[in-house]
C-alpha cells in the first residue's frame, strides 16, 4: 500500500500523555457562544486533533481523528478491549448525546406507546406450506420474539424455534435462514449471540427432539446455508478473519464429518447459497458488482465436486435456478443490462433458448420457478409488476393501481403448489398476502396485516418527480395525512439509499405511519445509485457519477419545499449505511436546507475505508466506489464527495449518528470522526451527537421494542430539530 500513517497515531493509542486531554461527559454549559434554546446548553466533549499525515498516490491528506480507529488483531472489538482512550471517547461520547436527547425521553415513551399499540394489531404473515406441511412464525402476544411452528394437515403445532429461548441471557440476538430439511425431519438456523455477523448454525432433530449447534463460530448467515436436496448434509459458508465469506463446507446433519468443498481466493468475490426451486441442485453463486459464476452440485451427487455453469467473464451477471426441466439463467450477458431470462441445457449447460428478452427500462428483479408456471417480479416506471411465464411461453400480468406500492414472493414455496404467494403493501396499505392461481392468475386474499388505531383512508401516498440539476426527473413518494397543509408548514422527513442498485421500496412502516400522525410528512427520495429504475439509474450514480446521488437528493428536498410539501429548515434527512454518505454529502452541499440529519451506521469516512485493503468490503466494492490505493482519478473523486473529507466552515444542523461497536461494515470511527469533525468546524453552535451500542454490530437486536425503540429516538430528534427551528 502505497501510503505511510505518522508515529503520533501509534504513540497515542500506546496511552502517550495525550491521553490525559479531557474527554470527559458534558456538565458545563457553552460560554460566550448562543445556543439554541430547544436544546440543553452543554458542553460537548472535544476529541484532540493529532496530525496524522496520509501520503497516497503523491497526494497527502491530514486525518487528525485517525486514532479513533481500533481493530483487534484477534477476535471481535468489546469494551473491555478497547484502548483506553478510545474506550473513554465513545463513553464520553455517549454520556453526552443521552444528556442532550434527555428532554426528549417523554416523547420517546410516548412514540414506543404509540408504535407498540399500532403493531399489537398484528403482524404475523400466513404459513407457507411445503409438502404436506405448513410453516409459519408468529409474535406470541406479550412477547418481542417470533416462534416457528409447523403442523402438519391441520394437526396439532409442533415448535421447531423460539427465539425468546434462544435469546434469553444473551444482550444480542438475532436469527436467520430459518428452513427445514427437504424430507421435513430437520429444522436448521443460523443465529448472532455477539453482533459481529459471525454465527453459529443450529439444528433441531424433529424425531429426537434434540438441538444441536451443527457449527459453532464464524458461520455466515443471510443466505449462506441450506441443506442438500437428501437432507443428509447441510452446505455453510464460512468467514475469514476479515469477515469475508470465502469457503463452503458440507457437514453430515449429525454433526460425524465436515468437509470443505469450494475455497475462493478472490477478496473481491461475495458467496451466496440456497437451493434450486425444485430440489435438483445446490446453487453456489461467487458475485462481484460486475462478475458472477454459480457452481453446482446436483442431487444424486452430493458429494461430488461443483460443476461451474458459466466460467466468470468480467462485465457479466448471472443467477442460475431451474424450471420445466432446464435450468434459467437470468443474466446481463449480450448487452441486456436490464436482464433477459435464457434456458440452459441441465447437464451441458448450454444455451438453449431466450425465454423473456431483454426490454431496457423493464429490469428484471427476481424469478420464483413452480412447476406450472415461472414467476417473474420485474419494474415498470420504477414499480414492482408480476407476469407468471406459462411453459408454452404465454404470459399473464397482474396488475396494482396504487400510486406507490410494492410486492415481495416469499421465498422457500412449494415448486409444486398450484399457487403463488404475494405479500403486497404500500406506505398506507398494511401487508396483504395474497395467493395467486398460476394456471388463470386470479387472486384470493388470505391474510391482511392490521394496524391497530390506523385506518389507510386516513392518508394519501402521492408519487411525485423532482427535476435533478441535469434534466433527469427523480421519483419520491411521499405518505402524508390527509388534509395535511401544502403551504409549508409541515415538517418533513426525507430518507434515502441510493446504492449498489438497491431500491427503496414504498413498503408500510409503523414507525413511519406514527410520525405521519403527529403532522409530518414522510418521503423517499428514490435517487440514482439505486435500482428503482434499471440498471442505467444504478449506473448514473455510481463511481465518477456519485455526486449525482447527493444532487438528486437534494432536488427532492428542495421540489418539495417548493410546492408545499414543506420548507426549507423543516426537512430532517435520514439515511443508514451508504444512505448515510448520502445524507451526509448532502449536508455538506446544502448545509442550510435541512433542519436536522440522521445518519444510523453511517459510511462517512470514504476516502479512508477504500483505502483499507484489509477492510472486508472494500475488494468487492473497488467498482462501485473506485480504487484510490491505485487510480489517481479515483482517489482525487472520492476525496471530493466523502463527507468526512468535506465538512467546512458553515452552519451546519443539528446531527445525529449512530454506530455499533461490533460492525465490520461500517466501523464506528467513521460517524465518530464526522462528528468530531462537523463539531470543529460548525459554525451554528447546533449540536452534534454521536451514539455508540457497544454490543451491536451493523444491525441491532432483532427484537420489536428494541427496533422501535431506535426509531423512537430519531422520530423525536427530529421532533427537537424542528422546534429548534421555531425556536430559532
Amino acid at each position: 500500500m502505497n501510503h505511510s500513517l505518522r508515529s503520533s497515531r501509534r504513540a497515542f493509542l500506546a496511552g502517550s500523555a495525550l491521553g490525559t486531554l479531557a474527554l470527559n461527559a458534558p456538565a458545563v454549559a457553552r460560554q460566550g457562544m448562543s445556543q439554541p434554546s430547544a436544546w440543553p446548553q452543554l458542553s460537548p466533549p472535544r476529541p484532540p486533533r493529532i496530525p496524522n499525515l496520509i501520503e497516497q498516490l503523491g497526494r497527502e491528506r491530514d486525518d487528525p481523528y485517525a486514532w479513533m480507529k481500533y481493530v483487534p488483531q484477534t477476535g471481535a472489538r468489546s469494551p473491555e478491549t478497547l484502548p483506553e482512550p478510545v474506550g473513554r471517547m465513545l463513553a464520553s461520547e455517549n454520556a453526552y448525546a443521552k444528556a442532550m436527547l434527555a428532554p426528549v425521553e417523554d416523547e420517546r415513551d410516548a412514540l414506543l406507546a404509540a408504535m407498540m399499540a399500532r403493531a399489537a394489531g398484528g403482524v404475523n404473515p400466513p404459513p407457507l406450506r411445503r409438502g404436506g406441511w405448513e410453516y409459519s412464525a408468529a409474535i406470541p402476544p406479550g412477547a418481542l420474539h417470533p416462534v416457528h411452528i409447523r403442523r402438519r394437515d391441520g394437526g396439532p403445532a409442533e415448535t421447531v424455534l423460539d427465539e425468546t429461548e434462544r435469546a434469553s441471557g444473551q444482550s444480542y440476538y438475532r436469527s436467520t435462514d430459518h428452513q427445514p430439511s427437504p424430507d421435513h425431519r430437520y429444522f436448521a438456523w443460523a443465529e448472532d449471540v455477539i453482533g459481529n455477523d459471525r454465527h453459529r448454525i443450529v439444528v433441531l432433530d424433529t424425531k429426537s427432539g434434540t438441538t444441536r449447534t451443527l457449527v459453532e463460530r464464524d458461520a455466515y448467515g443471510y443466505g449462506a446455508l441450506t441443506f442438500s436436496p437428501s437432507s443428509r448434509w447441510l452446505f455453510w459458508i464460512w468467514r475469514d478473519r476479515h469477515n469475508r465469506p470465502t469457503r463452503l463446507y458440507r457437514t453430515a446433519v449429525d454433526g460425524s464429518a465436515t468437509e470443505l468443498v469450494y475455497e475462493e481466493s478472490d477478496p473481491a468475490i461475495f458467496m451466496s447459497l440456497r437451493r434450486t426451486a425444485a430440489d435438483g441442485f445446490v446453487a453456489l453463486t461467487l458475485s462481484g458488482p460486475e462478475v458472477a459464476e454459480v457452481r453446482l452440485i446436483a442431487a444424486g451427487a452430493e458429494t461430488a465436486p461443483p460443476r461451474v455453469v458459466l466460467p466468470r467473464s468480467a462485465g457479466v451477471v448471472y443467477e442460475i435456478d431451474e424450471w420445466d426441466g432446464s435450468l434459467v439463467a437470468v443474466t446481463d450477458r449480450d448487452g441486456a443490462f436490464d436482464r433477459k431470462i435464457e434456458r440452459l441445457d441441465p447437464e451441458t449447460f448450454e444455451p438453449l433458448e431466450t425465454l423473456v428478452p431483454h426490454r431496457a427500462g423493464r429490469p428484471i428483479v427476481s424469478v420464483l420457478p413452480f412447476r406450472k408456471a415461472l414467476v417473474r417480479l420485474e419494474r415498470v416506471d420504477g414499480l414492482h409488476r408480476i407476469l407468471l411465464v406459462k411453459p408454452d411461453g404465454t404470459e399473464l400480468p397482474l396488475a396494482f393501481d396504487d400510486p406507490a406500492y410494492a410486492v415481495t414472493l416469499p421465498a422457500g414455496q412449494d415448486y409444486n403448489a398450484g399457487q403463488v404467494m404475494i405479500v403486497h403493501q404500500s406506505p398506507r396499505s398494511p401487508r396483504r398476502w395474497m395467493l395467486v392461481d398460476l394456471d388463470r392468475g386470479t387472486r384470493q386474499e388470505v391474510r391482511r396485516e392490521t394496524a391497530a388505531n390506523f385506518d389507510p383512508e386516513d392518508y394519501e401516498v402521492e408519487r411525485l418527480f423532482a427535476p435533478a440539476p441535469d434534466g433527469e426527473r427523480v421519483p419520491i413518494t411521499v405518505l402524508s395525512r390527509k388534509g395535511t397543509p401544502r403551504d409549508g408548514s409541515a415538517p418533513l422527513l426525507l430518507y434515502g439509499y441510493g446504492a449498489y442498485g438497491v431500491s427503496s421500496d414504498p413498503e408500510f412502516s409503523i414507525p413511519a405511519s406514527v410520525l405521519v400522525d403527529k403532522g409530518w410528512r414522510y418521503a423517499i427520495a428514490h435517487v440514482r445509485g439505486g435500482g428503482e429504475l434499471g440498471q442505467r439509474w444504478f449506473l448514473g450514480g455510481r463511481r465518477f457519477h456519485k455526486r449525482n446521488s447527493f444532487t438528486d437528493f437534494i432536488a427532492c428536498a428542495t421540489h418539495l419545499a417548493r410546492e408545499g410539501y414543506s420548507a426549507p429548515g423543516r426537512i430532517v434527512a435520514y439515511g443508514l449505511s451508504a444512505g448515510g454518505l448520502l445524507v451526509g454529502a448532502s449536508m455538506n452541499m446544502a448545509p442550510g436546507l435541512w433542519g436536522g440529519v440522521i445518519a444510523k451506521v453511517p459510511f462517512v469516512d470514504m476516502l479512508n475505508t477504500m483505502s483499507d485493503a484489509d477492510h472486508p468490503l472494500v475488494p468487492l466494492f473497488r467498482p462501485d466506489w473506485g480504487d484510490p490505493l491505485a487510480d489517481p482519478a479515483a482517489y482525487d473523486y472520492i476525496a471530493s464527495i466523502s463527507p468526512y473529507e468535506n465538512v467546512r466552515r458553515a452552519a451546519y444542523p443539528p446531527l445525529l449518528c449512530t454506530a455499533g461497536l461490533k460492525d465490520d461494515r461500517v466501523a464506528y470511527w467513521e460517524p465518530a470522526k464526522l462528528v468530531a469533525q462537523v463539531r470543529h468546524l460548525s459554525t451554528s453552535g447546533n449540536p452534534a451527537m454521536l451514539l455508540t451500542d457497544m454490543h451491536a454490530g451493523h444491525q441491532g437486536s432483532a427484537d420489536m421494542r428494541s427496533e422501535f425503540s431506535e426509531m423512537t429516538l430519531f422520530w423525536a430528534f427530529a421532533e427537537r430539530c424542528v422546534a429548534d427551528g421555531e425556536a430559532g
